[in-house]
């Protein structure tokens, strides 16, 4: 991505008197914004559907470790189903939203690049 950028337009600020850090905020970083937030979103969501490798490594202690599989498991191990369902379809929606969001950054950069 970094290589495919015009080195004209680097060229056209720094003859206009830009700093490098003008350059890069004005220039560069905008070019490659989109890749950035996608890849974040797409890490982030990777994050949260993380399931079985992350109970080993979990300390489980309340409020400061705990994380959303272990409390799914501990309610299933409660017998409480409900709470269980009720904790995994609000991480299933948030993972939705955040695949709207990587698709919509995706259509937004598309729709940039070909401008």
């Amino acid at each position: 991505m970094l290589e495919d950028a015009e080195k004209e337009l680097e060229e056209a600020a720094m003859c206009l008197g830009a700093t490098r850090w003008q350059t890069f905020i004005k220039v560069i970083f905008p070019s490659i914004a989109p890749a950035l937030l996608t890849g974040f979103a797409m890490a982030f969501a990777r994050a949260i559907g993380e399931y079985g490798s992350v109970i080993f490594i979990a300390g489980n202690v309340p409020m400061v470790s705990e994380i959303t599989p272990l409390i799914i498991i501990g309610k299933l191990e409660q017998y409480d189903y409900a709470g269980a369902t009720a904790v995994a379809s609000v991480m299933l929606g948030l993972s939705f939203v955040l695949l709207l969001i990587i698709n919509a950054l995706q259509t937004w950069q598309r729709e940039r690049a070909g401008a």
